[in-house]
């Protein structure tokens, strides 16, 4: 049974960090790609970094690069996103999410329940 436990959300003042966690069971990190994706209020769901399946360099959304970081660690089977230099914008609620594809894609296999992720001016 695939399942995917995010966690690590919380109120952060602007400039601040947050580390989420994504722990996942099922399966193991290499067998799917893995991506973290975010929605805010009246807002589409967007796709922020994602973890290849191939091991290549991971893959991030333009406006986060370089403040966000994706990783993981294999024997704990959990895939972590190290966010920095926060800014309300990035205000939302922020899921994990797998595919047993190469990469992510807009339809995305497994879920997990999002984790509210709050940023104060």
């Amino acid at each position: 049974d695939v399942q995917l436990q995010a966690s690590g959300g919380g109120l952060v003042q602007a400039g601040g960090s947050l580390r989420l966690s994504c722990e996942v069971s099922g399966f193991t990190l290499n067998d799917a790609a893995i991506g973290w994706f975010r929605q805010a209020p009246g807002k589409e769901r967007e796709g922020l970094a994602c973890l290849r399946r191939d091991q290549k360099p991971p893959v991030y959304l333009d406006s986060v690069e370089g403040r966000f970081t994706i990783s993981k660690d294999n024997a704990k089977n959990t895939v972590y996103l190290q966010m920095n230099n926060l800014n309300p914008e990035d205000s939302a609620v922020y899921y994990c999410a797998a595919v047993q594809k190469l990469i992510c894609t807009a339809s995305m296999r497994y879920w997990g329940a999002g984790t509210q992720v709050t940023v104060s001016s």
